[in-house]
């Protein structure tokens, strides 16, 4: 099955990768570090823009080991973590379907990164051609719950940092809209 686990693998760690490069560089349509961390910052991962970048960061180093079979334990940890935190943050309250905002996809995912865990890359990875390639289920709970504690530990250090002030609004010397100018101003 060395095709099958290339073609998961290269589909699984593109679209990580590419995820991870809307939040580190607006890539594909993203909102870049600011709109990401922004958005971050309403579901309570403070402070968002740290915390989007560490996402983005995952997403793009994970997913890309993830394709080339490099790394794949960690690579299933980085993703397992992205993954658990959307469930958490986002999507858990929706219930399990994806047409209500659900975590469906989400398990689909994790699934799959679990099966590539404890079966490994294949043959057509960079981990079989250095002959380092680790598998097996103790190798797939341990990148999972590697995933789940790191999800886990961003979450409760942000839960620690007071929320955002509300930026000053701008000073400014024209005269509010509903106000005559007077010819002192």
């Amino acid at each position: 099955m060395g095709v099958g686990r290339l073609l998961l693998r290269a589909t699984l760690g593109g679209f990580f990768a590419g995820h991870g490069l809307q939040k580190l560089a607006g890539w594909f349509g993203g909102g870049g570090p600011a709109g990401t961390g922004a958005m971050f910052e309403q579901i309570g991962l403070r402070p968002g823009r740290r915390q989007a970048l560490a996402a983005g960061a995952a997403e793009t180093g994970g997913g890309t080991l993830l394709a080339l079979g490099l790394a794949t334990p960690a690579a299933v940890s980085m993703l397992s973590a992205v993954m658990v935190s959307a469930v958490r943050h986002v999507h858990w309250r929706n219930g399990p379907w994806n047409t209500n905002g659900g975590w469906e996809l989400h398990a689909i995912v994790l699934a799959a990164l679990a099966g590539l865990a404890e079966e490994g890359p294949g043959p057509l990875s960079l981990d079989a051609a250095l002959g380092i390639e680790l598998r097996g289920a103790p190798v797939a709970l341990v990148a999972l719950g590697a995933g789940t504690l790191g999800s886990l530990a961003a979450s409760e250090l942000g839960s620690r940092l007071p929320a955002p002030a509300p930026p000053p609004e701008a000073e400014s010397d024209a005269a509010p809209a509903d106000e005559p100018v007077s010819a002192d101003r």
